[in-house]
Formats: structure tokens, sequence, C-alpha cells
């Protein structure tokens, strides 16, 4: 069937005005596409019926052809369709290469004209000095030779100004500026002004009737801006902050015995100027309750309630204190396990009598479920070998699972001093009665390379070098040379210890020591000394340990004052000291490294005589004992320590004592006295003799000062009590065991150029011939 000339005419318009139709169709929307690049338009061209002969590419420098046919949805032999095509374009934009891209019918062909994005050739950054480039960099996505876009370098943006957000930088600005270089290349300069730091300006509370807003204000982790907190960033705004001031709200009230406290909103507003925050907490505070009854009941088998009710330290009348009540039912449990039963659960059941005030408390202590651990699993030690962890654990994989075990081996693996903290979690096992124990750490550095100095009372001015490595090679052997060059003492070590020597319950260490004391100023001599030390130690339990050491050192007694003490100049010359010493210990503390309750009780015996110059035995006892008053004060700084020790020496084999081995009182263990300032003396010369027989007791109550914590000054009062006998006889020596008593205040500055103490001293016992001391300062510093 042939068409008529009408129709063939008609077929001949309409197919010369596709191809037209189609090419301004794609111009306009390529210039829509431009306008808004991340949305191309609908469709590309309206594509007629036919066979995709081939595909042409033009406009293109650095991407091969063949790469952006590949996008193509439509190849060569497939017919053309108006949609396919459509979605090639918008596929060729979502790419990401191009500013630009155009696709029209030509015939039975495709054009592709692309304009590329260019490329990338530097990212600088300009005005920034609170973060440098690298944590810039680190918070920039667009790096050379990457492929430029507007979006890119906005999104870019974006995230530097977070970056200076999280540093309460909230007014600093960043303009990108883009350099146009040749071969289609830019450079990129972010322009920055960092801007001042947006600081909480002020702290409000609404709702708190019965406790002031200043009290408050010490509660709550947030702090308003001040110019003493040059170091600290508590004053900088941050909402993560202040959900935890939330809770650290509520656990107070609850302590003063607001059981229905509630916070109900933390809100910060920033100022119109951006240049601080109002920060705002909505508290409920609810009525204050007394305890009424308070019992215990056991459905324990072998753990009847008589046998739990000592651990409660609560009674009817006292305040509700939600803390106390928690410890009470971790102490109970730890109890019950001790008796005998592994699966407790303790459940405090409190019942609120609203009207009469008061809160009735019933400990229900029944057996829990059976639950084992199936695993321990480590995460954060990059460099801390997993069984230096996993031998702090006092539960193994297939133990019966003990909160109060879990709790004691988080303590111990934040005292390995490695990680700046520790946490264990637990969550479900592959079986209802398995559970997973996951340890979190966060290392720190363990390696210190110090240069210091400072002056203290015993030793005058002093430098310090030294080099340590805590963790050596993730193993947890502790290694460090360290020198102190003074005017009254100087003093070289090598140390190195294993604490865990072939991973058993065996430490082993060495010492090489150097150490030269000028001690004119007390006993008109000087005393050098170097030897060397081997020791070892095990544990019997978690609490009991035993240490052994030997050491071999050569003593010299030299530089002797011609004024000197007669008792004294018969001692110069130099001897060598062979001596085996033990230490059995016994530590309650719950922190070795800041203890706030618990005990401690040290017996430490030394043998000389196994060869050498000298035959003695000198034993020693010491003990310590923490009453936290938190309960009472609200604070854990608040804190009674009582400390005693007794010393006895005893020379054996026709054998005297040198001096250097004997004991000596005031300084640092009996304040208000001179070091060696109080015991035996030769009154003629006034030269400290020592003693054999030593006895001190400090009572002293550590508190925090009214002023910032960050500050890092705390105080203390104490009283020492001391006496110290046993020295040489004779017509001019004054030799009493009364004891002298010093009673003062002090404090200590954790400063940002080290420890600080001032202590203030006063005398109240002594003799006549004691030299006092009023004022203690010891400073100290490393970098």
């Amino acid at each position: 069937m042939h068409a008529s000339p009408f129709s063939r005419a008609l077929l001949l318009a309409a197919t010369c005005l596709v191809p037209v139709l189609s090419i301004a169709e794609a111009e306009a929307q390529t210039r829509r596409a431009a306008q808004a690049p991340q949305r191309p338009p609908a469709r590309a061209v309206r594509a007629a019926s036919g066979t995709v002969q081939g595909i042409d590419i033009q406009g293109n420098q650095r991407i091969e052809a063949d790469t952006i046919r590949s996008y193509m949805l439509l190849q060569p032999g497939d017919a053309f369709e108006g949609d396919r095509l459509d979605r090639s374009l918008r596929t060729l934009y979502a790419t990401g290469l191009f500013k630009d891209v155009r696709v029209a019918r030509q015939g039975d062909r495709i054009l592709v004209t692309v304009e590329e994005n260019p490329i990338v050739n530097r990212v600088a950054f300009e005005g920034n000095s609170k973060l440098s480039d690298d944590n810039l960099r680190d918070a920039t996505q667009l790096r050379s030779r990457a492929v430029f876009t507007t979006q890119a370098a906005q999104a870019d943006r974006a995230r530097i100004l977070e970056a200076y957000a999280r540093r309460g930088r909230l007014s600093a600005t960043v303009e990108p500026k883009i350099i146009q270089l040749d071969q289609n290349r830019v450079d990129i300069v972010y322009e920055i002004n960092e801007a001042d730091v947006a600081l909480i300006s002020r702290i409000n509370f609404v709702g708190n009737r019965s406790v002031s807003d200043s009290r408050l204000k010490e509660i709550v982790a947030s702090r308003e801006g001040a110019w003493y907190r040059p170091f600290s960033s508590s004053d900088t705004y941050d909402p993560e902050r202040l959900n935890f001031d939330r809770e650290l709200l509520r656990r107070f009230y609850l302590r003063q015995g607001y059981a229905d406290v509630n916070v109900t909103g933390a809100a910060a507003e920033l100022a119109p100027d951006r240049s601080g925050f109002f920060v705002t907490y909505t508290i409920n505070e609810g009525r204050r309750y007394r305890l009424g009854k308070v019992e215990t009941t056991s459905s324990l088998r072998n753990v009847t309630a008589d046998q739990l009710r000592p651990t409660v330290d609560v009674s009817s009348g006292d305040w509700y204190d939600g803390d106390s009540i928690e410890r009470i039912s971790e102490t109970m449990s730890d109890r019950a396990n001790a008796l005998g039963a592994p699966f407790v659960e303790v459940t405090p059941r409190i019942v609120r009598n609203t009207d009469a005030g008061t809160v009735d408390i019933t400990f229900e202590v029944k057996e829990g479920n059976r639950l084992y651990v199936e695993r321990i699993d480590i995460t954060g030690n990059v460099r801390t070998q997993d069984r230096v962890i996993r031998r702090e654990f006092r539960l193994a994989e297939g133990d019966a699972f003990n909160a109060a075990l879990v709790r004691r081996s988080r303590q111990r693996i934040r005292d390995l001093g490695y990680f700046n903290d520790a946490t264990i979690s637990t969550t479900p096992g592959s079986a209802p009665d398995r559970v997973v124990l996951g340890t979190s750490v966060s290392e720190r550095a363990t390696g210190e390379v110090s240069l210091g100095g400072g002056y203290s009372t015993d030793a005058g001015a002093l430098a310090d070098i030294g080099l340590r490595e805590r963790n050596l090679l993730g193993t947890g052997i502790d290694s460090r040379i360290n020198g102190v060059i003074a005017q009254k003492r100087s003093q070289l070590d090598l140390s190195v210890t294993d604490p865990s020597f072939q991973d058993r319950n065996l430490a082993v260490g060495a010492d090489i020591f150097y150490i030269n004391r000028n001690l004119t100023t007390y006993s008109g001599y000087e005393e050098r000394r170097y030897g060397f030390s081997l020791r070892a130690g095990y544990e019997f339990n978690e609490y009991l340990r035993q240490s052994w050491a030997y050491t071999l050192s050569h003593r010299n007694i030299y530089n002797v004052d011609t004024n000197s003490s007669i008792y004294i100049k018969e001692q110069a010359g130099e001897t060598l000291l062979s001596q085996i010493g033990q230490t059995l210990t016994y530590d309650r503390r719950d922190s070795r490294l800041d203890p706030h309750s618990g005990y401690l009780l040290r017996l430490g015996t030394d043998v000389a005589g196994l060869g050498g110059d000298v035959s003695y035995v000198r034993g020693r006892v010491d003990g310590s004992y923490y009453i936290p008053f938190e309960r009472w004060l609200g604070d854990p700084n608040y804190v009674l320590a009582i400390q005693g020790s007794v010393g006895y020496l005893e020379p054996f084999g026709g054998k005297d004592e040198r001096i250097v081995d004997r004991f000596f009182l005031g300084g640092e263990n009996l304040r208000g006295f001179e070091v060696a300032g109080a015991g035996p003396r030769d009154l003629n010369t006034r030269d400290s003799l020592g003693g054999r027989l030593l006895y001190t007791q400090t009572t002293e109550f550590r508190f925090p000062l009214p002023i910032p914590d960050e500050i890092g000054i705390t105080g203390r009062a104490f009283v020492d009590v001391g006496g110290l006998s046993g020295s040489s006889s004779g017509s001019n020596i004054a030799d009493t065991s009364t004891p002298r008593v010093g009673a003062g205040v002090g404090v200590s500055w954790r400063s940002p150029f080290g420890l600080i103490n001032l202590d203030f001293a006063q005398a109240v016992v002594k003799e006549s011939y004691d030299k006092t001391q009023v004022f203690r300062f010891g400073f100290g510093t490393r970098f």
C-alpha cells in the first residue's frame, strides 16, 4: 500500500521538526539544570521512534568519552525512548563530574555535550589559629585532585562552622574563595573569622525552693564564664553536658530526701549578639521525706535476713537518701555472695507515706537469674595488649556472673593508670543464662619525657630529668630512668618492673641507683650511696600481697663538719650493706590512686648481715584508714584520713647500726618541725642523731575549698603526733620518746605547672632543743 503525496509530506515535515523540537527542549532543560543542578530536568529530549546508531561526546577534556557513554542508559542498538534518555541526563548529573550537560538527538545518533567541573588544585585555610590546618582538613572532604562542586564547598563550609560551634565559637564565619586556574583547575581558600568563644554567661534555676542557686551551681558540671578558667572547658556551652547536669541535679536531690524530684528541663538561650548563653534548669522538687520502717527480708535458702541486716547503715528518722539505698543494695548483694549465694537479686521496695512525709523501705533479697559469663570483649586498646587488661579481671569466662567482682575488675583496670577511663557493660549472650562483658577503654599516653624544676623545703631548688614508659610496648612493663639535681640532693635511678612476669601471679623488678645527700644542715655530714636491688612480689588474694627485695649498697659518710657531734664523726667512712627485706600489704582501699574509703595495713621487715659490714633487723608497721563524709556533707572530697606507723631497729652480731640506717622524725612525717628536727640530739652541736624507735600518727581532714573545682585546689587540716628515741648514750645526748605534736592547715594545687603543696603548722608540743618549722613549701613541674 502506497502513501499519498500528502501523507508523505506530513511525514517529512514531522521528521524534520522532531530534531528541532528535541534540541530546543534539551536546551531549555539544560538551562533549568544549570539553575538547579542538583535536580536535572525531568526529560532530556522527546525521542521519536528509531534505533540508536551511536553516541557522540563533546566538551570533555579529562573524562574519557567511553566513561561518559557508560553512564548512558541508551546504548547503540537500543530503540529511542524518551524516558531512558531523560534518565541518562539525570545519571550524568548525579556523577558530580559535570557543571553542565546537554543531551540531544541528531538523526539516528545522540549528541552529549558536557562542561566538566574543575579539579581542585589546592585547599587552604586562612585566619585559623584555634583549630590547626590538620584539624580542619579532618573536618572537610574536598581534597587536592578531587572534583570541585559548589555544593561540596558549601558542605565543607558547614562542617568547619560545626567544628567551631563544638568549641563554643558560634559567631565564627567561613567564606570559601574560589581561584580559577588554567587547565580547568581551582584553588579553594576558606577565609575564617574564628570569633570569640560563646561562654555560658549565666546559669539560672527555676522551681528550687529549698536549695539555693549558689548551691546548685556547685552541683552541675557546667560553669559560668570567669577569668580564672583559662584552661577549663566547663564554661563552654555543650548540649550533652546539660543532659549530664540534669542527672547530677536529680541525684543530688535524691540524696537530700526529695524522692519525687523531677528535673523537667534544661534549656539554653543564645544572647542576641551571640556572645554567650543563658542556661536555665527547671526543677520540680516535690516533698522531702524521712525514712519510716526499714526492713530486710530474704528468701535465699542459705542466707537469712539477720545475716544481711548489719549491712543496712540507715535507720528510721534519717532523711531519705537515694544513693544510700543503692549502696546498701550493692553491699547486701556482695555480702550474700560472700555467704555462699552466687545468684542474688536485692530489690528495695519503697512505699511513700505522703501525708506523714515518710518512706518505708523493704530490702527484698531473693535468688536472681542464674547468669554465667560467656565472653569478655575488650575494645579501645590500641596499644595495650588484651592480656594486660584480662589479667585484672576477678572473674573469667564461664564463671558465675558477680556484680561485685565486675566492679572490682573495673577499678583494677582504672588503677593501672594506662587509660583515661574504663567501663564494663553487660549484654545478653547466646543463651538466656549467658552474658557478655563488654570492656571499653580509652588509651592515654603512658610515656614521659620529663624536664622539670622546682623547689622543696627538704631538697631546695631542684632540676628533674627523666624518661619513663609505664606501659612498655603495651605489655604493662614499667621502665624508667630519672635524675634529680638539687641543692641538697642528687639522685640517679634506673628501674624496670614487670607486674605480671610470664603472665603469672609474680611481679619482678630491678633497680640501679646513685644518691648523694647533703645533710650538713641537720646532722653535719654528707652521704653518698650507690648499688642495686632485685624485687619480686605476688598476691595471696585480691587484697593481700607479699613482696621481697634484696639490696646491695655501698654507703659513704664523708665531708663531716669539724664542729659535728663526736657521735657523727665516729660514723665517718665507707660501709657495705647487704640486706633482704619483705613487705606484707593488706589493702582494702576503694582506690590505690585516690582513696576515699577503706583501709591499708603494711608490715615491713629488713634484715642486714648477709655479708656486708652491718647487721641489724629493722621492722615497721604502717596503717591508714579513710572515712568518707559524702553521706553527711554531699561531696566525695570530704574525707577523714587516719594514719599511723611504728618502726624499730635492733643491731645484732656485735655490730652497731650506722646513722644512715636509723629513723628520723620531722618534716614530712611530723609537720611543724624541720626535717630531722625532733628526736635525739647532741645538745652541744645541735646535730640530729636519729633513733631506733619511731612512732607517728596523723589525723587529717581533707575538704574542697569554696572555689570552683576546676581550679584544682583542695584543703586539709591536720594534727601530727610522733616520737623518736634510742640513740647513742652520752651525757650530752637528749633522748626521750615523749610525743611531739604539730597541728596546722594546708592546701594542694594541681596547677598547670605542676603540684604545689603549702603547709602551715605549729609545733604544739615540743622539747626545748627541737627545731621547728612553721611553713613548708613544695613545688615541681614536668613538661
